[in-house]
């Protein structure tokens, strides 16, 4: 596969304008040297076992999501204080928000810390949940006659490095057999796709299954339609700035956090008609129909005891974006720190454990 991008696709123009590169995130940067060796004594310590009284954390909870989770499944308390649940959750935000401090922890895809990796930004894997069915589909502009995957030869198609639907698009083409440069890769973030998708500016978007009924019913009778792959994007995680885990009140919360991340997709998971009528009919705006089309591509929550598929699945996700020059080559381990593997495994029922 060439390394080359495609036509008149400029990274450094990209990364500057999409992940906020700016000279001081440079300067953020060039301390990493400097407190990596803070982070690898952190790492190598044994996690505390009690939270300290008047702990808190900043957590992710991108349209209320992961806090509605918590409220209708009716957990324990938390044991520490949830200072906000901020409302982020495309990673290229989380990674400026974790600059920013005012993110503590976040729930993404395996891609963002692949990202925040390559701009010299030190943050960590703290759980997983692997996901076996696409979580995303590809949708078409109004009017358009593409019926596959190996139709994208030739057309501009949405691409955002830094996420999840980046990844899931470059795996699609190497799938079909196109290489980067077969297509004209459109730099865009997720926010983004719908809007050129609708406007044509670009031929075809990945979106994540949930978006895809609202686009249909507003442009399907206009010729737009969906192309389902068998492409998943393998890893549903959490992770936490190393600044964050080598504090020893916010890794014990971290690691308190991370059993109710897991019970809460598994009670979601196991209570679909409920969610869906208080998150994506009462919050979303979506028909009772709709939301029942999205939860019947739901994935079942594996948290998997071992981390070693992820950690190969990463390592391929990494390499694959190297092909392409759009980081450099790594070993992705740095990213995992596995002092927390299995937490999340221990808090479900074994039929969640992977």
């Amino acid at each position: 596969m060439p390394s080359s991008a495609a036509p008149g696709f400029d990274r450094r123009l990209f990364l500057t304008s999409l992940l906020g590169v700016t000279a001081a995130a440079a300067g953020l940067s060039g301390c990493a040297d400097s407190s990596a060796a803070t982070a690898r004594t952190a790492a190598d310590a044994p996690l505390p076992t009690k939270v300290p009284s008047g702990t808190s954390l900043k957590i992710a909870s991108f349209q209320n999501q992961q806090e509605l989770q918590l409220e209708l499944a009716k957990l324990d308390d938390l044991p520490f204080t949830v200072s906000s649940w901020a409302n982020i959750g495309a990673g290229p935000d989380v990674i400026n928000a974790f600059r920013a401090g005012s993110l503590d922890v976040a729930n993404n895809a395996g891609i963002p810390p692949i990202q925040a990796h390559y701009q010299g930004y030190d943050a960590k894997i703290v759980a997983i949940n692997v996901t076996r069915k696409p979580n995303y589909l590809f949708a078409t502009k109004p009017g358009s006659d593409i019926a596959s995957v190996e139709d994208f030869r030739g057309k501009k198609l949405a691409f955002s490095q830094g996420q999840a639907q980046g990844v899931v698009l470059l795996r699609a083409l190497k799938e079909a057999g196109l290489a980067y440069d077969d297509a004209e890769l459109v730099p865009l973030t997720s926010n983004q796709f719908l809007t050129a998708l609708q406007s044509g500016q670009v031929d075809v978007a990945p979106l994540a299954n949930q978006q895809a009924p609202a686009y249909l019913q507003q442009y399907g009778s206009k010729g737009a339609h969906t192309i389902p792959t068998d492409v998943v994007d393998l890893l549903n995680l959490l992770w936490a700035p190393a600044s964050v885990l080598s504090d020893s009140e916010k890794v014990a919360a971290v690691a308190a956090y991370i059993p109710y991340w897991a019970k809460g997709a598994v009670w979601q998971y196991e209570n679909p008609d409920i969610w869906n009528e208080e998150f994506y009919v009462k919050t979303q705006n979506l028909t009772l129909a709709q939301a029942e089309s999205i939860t019947e591509l739901a994935n079942k929550p594996l948290f998997p005891p071992s981390w070693d598929e992820s950690i190969k699945w990463e390592q391929e996700t990494a390499d694959l974006l190297a092909e392409g020059g759009f980081v450099k080559k790594f070993d992705v381990d740095t990213l995992f720190d596995r002092r927390f593997e299995g937490i999340a495994a221990k808090a479900v029922p074994a039929e969640y454990r992977k």
